[in-house]
Order: C-alpha cells, then sequence, then structure tokens
C-alpha cells in the first residue's frame, strides 16, 4: 500500500563457467544519502556475484519509494520478478540464486525466498561468500568463518519452525527441554569465542614476525585502495610476481608480500591489501580489520585509484574514511601517497587532467599498472620518499661485524667512508627511524 517501484532490467552476458544462474536486484530507497548512481551500484552488484562464478542471468535496479519490513520491496516488483523467474524455469534455464544488493532481515529474506521460489541472499551474504572463496591463508580462514558465524548468528529467528523441535537428554548436545534454536545459537556463540582465541594466536605470532621484520627492516610499502582499482595488478608490475590478479572484485583477500628493489637500489617490502568496498557491514569489518594491520605500521601507503571509473571520487572518499578509522589523515599523513591508475582508459583530455592534477598535487601519479606506462614516475617518488627526512650520521662499526656494514648500506647511503686497523668510519645518510631499528650493540652515533 502507498508504494511505487519501477524496474530498469538488463539482460547480462557471461562467458565464465558458472556455478550457477542469478538474478541480481540492486534496490534504491526513496531519499536514501549516496553519492554513487543507481546503474553504477548494479555493475558493482554483478562484478561481486561474477567474483564467485556465478552466471549473472538478469539485473535491475529496483526503486523503492516505501520500504516494507516484511519483504523490503513491493508487492508489484515482486510479482514481476516471481514470474520472471517462473518463466526462465519453464524455458529450461531456472535462477537459482536472488541477489538484494541491500541488507535484508531474516525475516525478510524468509519472505523473499517463499515468494520467489529460490534462495534469496543479501549483501551481507553475498560478500561473506566471496570472503570464503577468497580466503587463503590461515588467519583468512578464521576471519572468514568469523564474520560468517556472526550473520549466522542473526539469521537464527524463532519462526524458523525447523529449529523448534524439542531435543533433550544428550548431555553434551543441550539440556533436556532445549530447543534446537537454542542449541544452535549456543554452539555458534561457542565457534565464535575458539576462533576469536585462534585468531589472537595468530596476530601474536604476526606480531612476533613484523618485530623480526623491524630488527632488519626494508621499508614497508602497502597498497590500498578500493576494490577492482588494480591494486594486484600494480603489484605484479613492481615486484614481477604472481598474484591472483584476475580482473574481478576482492581478487585479493589475504596481504601477499614480496620484496621489491627501487631503481636507487634500495630495498622494500610491498604489500598487497584487501580492497576496500561501500555498505561493508560493521561486524564484516571489524572480523576483517586485522588484515588492515599492515597498512598502519607501513612506510608508505599507496592509495591506489580506478580513476577510469564513473565513481571514482565516491570510491576514493570510501578508501578515505577507513583510512581515517585506522588513525591514518589521508590528507595530511606525509606517508600517503596517490596513485591514479588506469590511465589507458582515458581519452586525451581526461588524460591531460589527471597528469596535470597529479603533478600538481605533489603526493601523487598517474600510472598505468596493465601497460606499466609512467611506472617509472612511481618508482622515482618512492626514492624520493626513501631519502625524505634523511639525517647524515657518523659510525664507527668493527670490521668483524660484517652484518651491521652491509644492513647500513642496504637501509641507508654511504657517503663517506675511511678505515683505520679495526674499524671502518662511515658518514650515512639515513632516516632516524630506521637507524633506531638497527639496534646493535657497539656503535657510536655522532651527528655530523
Amino acid at each position: 500500500m502507498g508504494t511505487h517501484q519501477t524496474t530498469d532490467l538488463k539482460t547480462t552476458e557471461t562467458s565464465r563457467s558458472a556455478l550457477g544462474r542469478a538474478l541480481v536486484l540492486h534496490p534504491v530507497l526513496r531519499g536514501a544519502d549516496t553519492d554513487r548512481s543507481p546503474e553504477a551500484s548494479l555493475d558493482e552488484a554483478v562484478g561481486l556475484a561474477a567474483a564467485i562464478d556465478l552466471d549473472v542471468a538478469q539485473a535491475a535496479v529496483v526503486k523503492v519509494n516505501q520500504p516494507r519490513p516484511a519483504t523490503l520491496l513491493g508487492g508489484g516488483a515482486i510479482e514481476q520478478y516471481a514470474k520472471l523467474i517462473e518463466d526462465a524455469h519453464e524455458a529450461g534455464e531456472a535462477i537459482d540464486l536472488v541477489i538484494v544488493d541491500h541488507a535484508l532481515t531474516p525475516v525478510q529474506q524468509r519472505n523473499l525466498e517463499k515468494a520467489f521460489g529460490a534462495k534469496v541472499i543479501d549483501r551481507t551474504g553475498l560478500i561473506l561468500e566471496i570472503f570464503g572463496a577468497r580466503a587463503r591463508t590461515h588467519e583468512g580462514q578464521l576471519q572468514v568463518e568469523l564474520a560468517s558465524l556472526s550473520y549466522q548468528k542473526s539469521r537464527l529467528v524463532r519462526s524458523w519452525t525447523h529449529l523448534e523441535r524439542q531435543r533433550g537428554g544428550f548431555g553434551f548436545l543441550g539440556g533436556p527441554g532445549e530447543s534446537q534454536l537454542e542449541l544452535d545459537r549456543r554452539l555458534i556463540g561457542n565457534r565464535i569465542v575458539k576462533i576469536k582465541r585462534e585468531l589472537d594466536d595468530v596476530r601474536r605470532t604476526r606480531g612476533l614476525h613484523r618485530k623480526a621484520r623491524a630488527k632488519v627492516p626494508y621499508p614497508v610499502v602497502a597498497l590500498v585502495g578500493y576494490t577492482n582499482a588494480g591494486k594486484s595488478t600494480l603489484f605484479n608490475r613492481m615486484a614481477g610476481a604472481d598474484v591472483f590478479a584476475r580482473n574481478l572484485l576482492f581478487a585479493t583477500l589475504d596481504p601477499t608480500m614480496r620484496q621489491v628493489v627501487l631503481p636507487s637500489g634500495r630495498k622494500v617490502i610491498l604489500s598487497d591489501t584487501v580492497g576496500f568496498i561501500s555498505d561493508l557491514p560493521t561486524h564484516l569489518v571489524a572480523a576483517f580489520r586485522a588484515t588492515l594491520e599492515e597498512v598502519q605500521s607501513a612506510d608508505i601507503i599507496l592509495h591506489v585509484r580506478d580513476i577510469a571509473h564513473p565513481d571514482t571520487e565516491a570510491q576514493k572518499a570510501d578508501v578515505e574514511a577507513i583510512l581515517t578509522d585506522l588513525g591514518i589523515d589521508p590528507e595530511r599523513d606525509p606517508r600517503v601517497v596517490e596513485v591514479a591508475n588506469k590511465i589507458d582508459l582515458l581519452d586525451g583530455a581526461e588524460l591531460d587532467a589527471v597528469l596535470a592534477r597529479t603533478e600538481r598535487a605533489g603526493n601523487a601519479c598517474a600510472v598505468s599498472a596493465a601497460t606499466g606506462g609512467r611506472l617509472d614516475t612511481l618508482f622515482r617518488i618512492l626514492d624520493d620518499r626513501m631519502t625524505a627526512g634523511r639525517e647524515l650520521v657518523e659510525l664507527d662499526v668493527a670490521h668483524g661485524d660484517g652484518a651491521t656494514l652491509a644492513w647500513l648500506y642496504a637501509h641507508g647511503e654511504v657517503v663517506h667512508r675511511s678505515d683505520d686497523d679495526s674499524h671502518a668510519h662511515l658518514r650515512v645518510a639515513i632516516e632516524p627511524a630506521t637507524l633506531a631499528r638497527m639496534a646493535h650493540p657497539g656503535q657510536d652515533r655522532v651527528a655530523a
């Protein structure tokens, strides 16, 4: 009653081997505050579905003037898509799944499943499916399970009649008279507690690895950006590494690290991180926050942008909001460098404008990770950042301490050296923070 909706329907074409056929619906609620166009949001949702090899048969924007508590969508839209699903089934092209690109309550999800005669998942469920398919490390898998269990726990509602059967007398499964619903909720809660303990152990182990790396460090350069901005492709270009870099959303879920030698000969550790995305549920952000810890401790943060995307400014805002949540000011933190990627997709005027803007900014550059274009500019910026803030120090290092000598040559610039019978006398340009990590005894530091 009082709900009016209009829809734009499009048929999508996929050539990949798919796990099933899906209908993607992107609801647009009247008065919703968003910087994105409905079409771009729908395209993103289709991309999310494609990331787990779903064959998106059709996709539509659904305008919702008055959301219904029972179904979110109005009766007219439900009737339209129920018929579409029925017709597809009769034509031998059954639609197995309906993806609603919006948060659904458990009641809304269940009612839509009844109306459509097909499985329904919302945006959170879809993202969890992708995370589950992409997680490759033990920590990533634990984080996926934690987020998934938290989501499942919220789906356990009294009206699920198959959970209302009574179970008793099994002791370890639950006391007499405990309903299956209560048992399921308790089992999920216990598993969540166990996973959190395991994650704490993993974080402690990673903290030890980070401390070990700080003792013999190379500066860490972390790549961040909206998902599908080209981070993994840029990572491959810079590191020569074969990282999963298909044109899919969330192609990287776990941080991946490689050593890279800059043109100056300096070495850095390059870290690729999970892509950011809009409207990520709070509990899911919390579960995956650990994957971003490398960013917080990084020496340089490369914010990789898909500069050719129609919603590039909104994507930038999403990434910067998450950086701010991590305690990183994207406007003022000198570690942040903006990388305008995919300039090969721009026309002449657009390209000129982007090049002019990044050159004026000073803390930005424009590249094409796909073609390798202008990567020399990015490497030069990294080299410049490595030398910024260096002090000239004098150090006396015993000839027998070859490890310290090698470390200083690797992490600083030795501008002068003289030797006597027992020591090498060095004048080194080096960052104070880097020098502080050395922590080798028996050295005298004298400011020049």
